[in-house]
């Protein structure tokens, strides 16, 4: 039997037993706008996918039935009109990469736990350890919202794992977003990540605290304050590595910023993976929807043409974007942080020393807390959170009060207003997030 007769029967054969989807490789095809890409699809057999452009180029995603050789990949790109052809890569957030050092440590949240009443907060009713935790005493948080505003001027994008749209602190502030990895526009919602059984586990509780809450380490980085019920029926690990990472980045920008508008683009996977296409894509998205922020709590080690392009297109419609420098503790560039108009975001702990898991040097512009920060969690629920992500959606937070401040700063302005806050070392930039310092000298210069 030849080749074709044995493909065919195997794909036969996959048909009657009802085999998995017969892997592919994924690719990036950017071209100059005017290029028609199926001469070259048909000529490498390429199967052409979604499509997304600008004025200066168009990009496609690509597959193929298997990887493409390296002669093949450099003919692709010297094709005419090809600007680049790269690897459809796989990138995990920061909190899931798995050389992440960031760990919970329950024991930190003492104080936090002891305040467990609610108190109102923007229009809503919200855990009293959220607004009243040691990181928004220092980042100045409350003093700032008094004499600068809330952020009301601003949308913040924020590329994760999507959002609770239910949860009572963050409803009123969403817009809308759009899920990438289902192809679907509107609330970009976490829950479709779990089974129907988890979603109601998580799904039952409501903000009313009567004391009873307990802290349960659900990963590495993560340790969500639930009620002893939900604790008992979620004891079976059964929730995916990264869920919930969205909508705690989502609270911090909200804590910060109580009333700029979050527009949630999920690019990421429960388990914390997203594709290089669907993070390049939301950038474009956040760009032409309205974002006058993006927040991107992931990292990657080596650049991106793509997503090069993609936030270059976001900085000339005057987006700021900020970035998490990565967790894994070391002197490190990474991207995005690491790229031109990027605020590369570190974490440090409450004595203002650069965090032991988080990286420094050339990918870190800024810092701010990221240990043992409350923050909310899918189902009205709350977490205490370590990590370089988290730091990066109070400095997201942050830039949506100084645009309420002075709407019309530029990168240039924002990169120095928070080089004046307060003053440490440790390669973590010129300084650590402190939101009065750096509004002030914002509107001063």
């Amino acid at each position: 039997m030849n080749s074709r007769l044995l493909s065919a029967a195997g794909a036969a054969l996959c048909v009657a037993l009802a085999c998995p989807a017969l892997a592919e490789t994924r690719y990036i095809l950017e071209t100059k706008p005017a290029v028609d890409p199926a001469p070259l699809a048909a000529r490498y057999s390429l199967r052409l996918g979604r499509s997304w452009r600008d004025q200066q180029h168009a990009a496609w995603s690509v597959s193929t039935a298997a990887p493409l050789t390296v002669t093949t990949i450099a003919a692709i790109r010297g094709a005419a009109g090809v600007l680049e052809f790269e690897r459809d890569a796989e990138y995990p957030g920061a909190e899931a990469h798995s050389a992440s050092r960031a760990q919970a440590a329950p024991e930190a949240l003492t104080e936090q736990l002891a305040l467990s009443s609610t108190v109102p907060f923007f229009g809503s009713h919200v855990r009293e350890s959220y607004v009243r935790q040691p990181a928004t005493r220092i980042v100045s948080l409350l003093d700032a919202l008094q004499r600068f505003g809330a952020g009301s001027v601003a949308t913040v994008a924020i590329i994760d794992t999507g959002v609770d749209p239910k949860h009572l602190a963050l409803s009123r502030v969403l817009v809308p977003g759009y899920d990438f990895t289902r192809e679907l526009p509107g609330q970009a919602s976490e829950w479709a990540d779990l089974d129907p059984a988890t979603v109601a586990a998580l799904d039952q509780s409501t903000v009313i605290l009567e004391g009873k809450q307990t802290p349960v380490r659900l990963n590495q980085s993560t340790v969500v304050i639930l009620d002893q019920s939900t604790v008992v029926i979620l004891d079976g690990g059964k929730i995916p590595l990264a869920f919930g990472h969205g909508t705690m980045v989502a609270g911090l920008v909200h804590l910060i910023a109580p009333q700029a508008r979050i527009m949630p683009l999920k690019a990421f996977r429960g388990d914390g993976s997203a594709s290089l296409s669907h993070i390049a894509r939301a950038v474009f998205y956040a760009a032409d929807h309205g974002a006058t922020i993006i927040s991107m709590s992931f990292s990657m080690s080596s650049p991106s043409a793509e997503l090069k392009r993609a936030l270059a297109y976001a900085a000339s419609k005057g987006v700021i974007c900020v970035a998490s420098a990565g967790n894994e503790g070391a002197d490190r560039v990474v991207y995005p942080s690491a790229f031109n108009k990027v605020l590369g975001v570190g974490s440090t702990n409450y004595a203002d020393r650069r965090s032991a898991f988080s990286n420094f040097g050339g990918s870190v512009r800024t810092s701010a807390p990221g240990e043992a920060v409350i923050t909310t969690y899918p189902g009205n629920h709350y977490a205490g959170v370590w990590g370089t992500s988290f730091s990066t959606a109070q400095v997201a937070g942050a830039v949506a009060l100084m645009q309420q401040a002075r709407p019309k700063a530029t990168f240039d302005q924002v990169k120095d207003a928070f080089d004046h806050g307060q003053r440490i070392s440790q390669d973590m930039g010129d300084a650590r997030l402190s939101l009065v310092n750096s509004i002030l000298h914002s509107l001063l210069n």
